[in-house]
Order: structure tokens, then sequence, then C-alpha cells
């Protein structure tokens, strides 16, 4: 029987993953999940393929007291309440855009120090993080252990592939036969929509940013295109049908 065996969240978009035991789905996904974003001097979005460094910081925050807490390699701390300012409207992928407000304190200019480069913090209006139409992502422990196989290593971090909820007691790939379909994971429902198109972010240690694996190389040569596209594939998107709190070890079923 499949069951959850990781949850990874990022209070800041692009930091290191958390693991609770336990997230909340809503109609948006899991509720906190990239409540907070970076953007540059021009209003850009900022992600890990262009600054994998952005990984090796740990976010922590605290919903009810407001506070945010940014740990940084060398054991600094950057801990204040977030006290927000002007608002800021930047493109997130085709078409779309994000509108949140930049954070004041302490983090812009420790993070922009660390990059070495402006960088500004925002945290986005919605309370349930970023928008995206597909909030759900999944992958099989065995497909990402399939893959490590046929490119002779020993193992692959599944966290560098950052999905919401990892899996484990699947055959290869399985999660790609839910496609279409109606899947129960602990008290919530999702529908399983899209195979999940990998980017560069895969080739980064999940715990350093340094690019270290060709990730991409070897998904193309492992399994190709997306029939019909371009896109290099692992793992699955899904929508949630029915909200509901979702704890590693949970059943996953599909209906």
């Amino acid at each position: 029987m499949p069951r959850v065996s990781r949850l990874s969240v990022a209070p800041v978009k692009s930091l290191r993953l958390v693991h609770p035991e336990a997230v909340v789905l809503d109609a948006h996904g899991a509720v906190g999940n990239r409540r907070f974003y970076l953007v540059d001097d021009d209003g850009r979005v900022l992600n890990g393929v262009r600054h994998g460094r952005l990984v090796a910081i740990r976010a922590s925050f605290d919903a009810a007291a407001d506070r945010l807490r940014l740990t940084f390699p060398d054991g600094r701390d950057v801990e204040a309440a977030v006290e927000v300012g002007a608002s800021v409207t930047s493109p997130f992928g085709p078409g779309r855009t994000v509108t949140g407000h930049l954070v004041e304190g302490p983090w812009a200019a420790a993070l922009s120090a660390y990059v070495g480069r402006p960088l500004r913090l925002v945290r986005v209006d919605l309370t349930h993080g970023l928008p995206v139409v597909s909030p759900v992502s999944l992958v099989a422990a065995e497909s990402v252990e399939a893959v490590a196989r046929w490119s002779g290593r020993d193992e692959l971090d599944p966290r560098r592939f950052r999905m919401l909820i990892d899996v484990d007691g699947c055959r290869p790939h399985q999660e790609d036969e839910w496609i279409g379909a109606r899947v129960s994971i602990g008290e919530a429902v999702v529908r399983v929509v899209e195979p999940t198109a990998r980017c560069g972010t895969t080739q980064r240690d999940p715990t350093t940013g340094v690019n270290d694996v060709e990730v991409l190389r070897v998904l193309k040569g492992y399994r190709g295109f997306r029939p019909g596209g371009r896109t290099l594939d692992l793992g699955v998107y899904a929508a949630v049908e029915r909200p509901g709190t979702v704890r590693v070890g949970d059943r996953v079923e599909p209906l």
C-alpha cells in the first residue's frame, strides 16, 4: 500500500525545504507553503535555478506570532516580526503575475549580502502562498530510485525534486498511472492532473545548492521528452478536490 513518506514545504520560495509531520491542504495547496518569495531590483521572482546557494538558508515562520527567522549556513539567525511596506507585482510564469508586499526589516540586507546582489523579501498577499493551478506535487520514491539506478548511482536525493509529497510503496512511475484519477491522501482527496516538468533546480544539491548532478541529461536519456512536447518529467501535479490534513504515514489510494 502506498503511503506518504515525507512532506516538504518552503516558507520562503527557493530556500531550504522543511519537513513537517503534517500539512493542511486546501484548494490552493499546503497552507503556508511559499508564503514569502524573493525579488531582484527589477521585481523578478528569484528561483533556485539562478541562485542555487539560497537553498542553504533555512526559513522558519511562526504564523501565530507573525515572526520569520532565517538561519544562514554559518549558523547566524536573522529574526524579527514581519512588517510589510509597499505593494509589488511581479511576473510569475507565462501570462501570470503575483502580488505581495515588501517586507521591512533585516532580511533584505542579509540576503543581499549572502547572494552578492540586491534582493528584497516579499510576502504574498494570498494567505496560502504563491498562486499555482495544480498546487500539489507528488513523486514515488521508487521512481527516483529507478532514475538513480539507470544513471549508475546508488541513490539520488529526492529532495532535489522539491515535491510536496513523497510516497513509497509504489512501482516505479506508478504515480503517472494516476493522471486523470482522484486519489485519497490522508483526509484529503486530490485529482492528479499532469506530469511534473523538471527544471534546472533538480541539478543542485538540496543542502548546498551546488550544481552536482546533470539530472536533466539523465532524465532525457532515461525517459526522453514528454510525448508531443519538450519537457522532461518526473512526478505529477494534482489539484485539491477535498481539503484535509495529510500526515506522514497516511495511505495514498486511487479512488
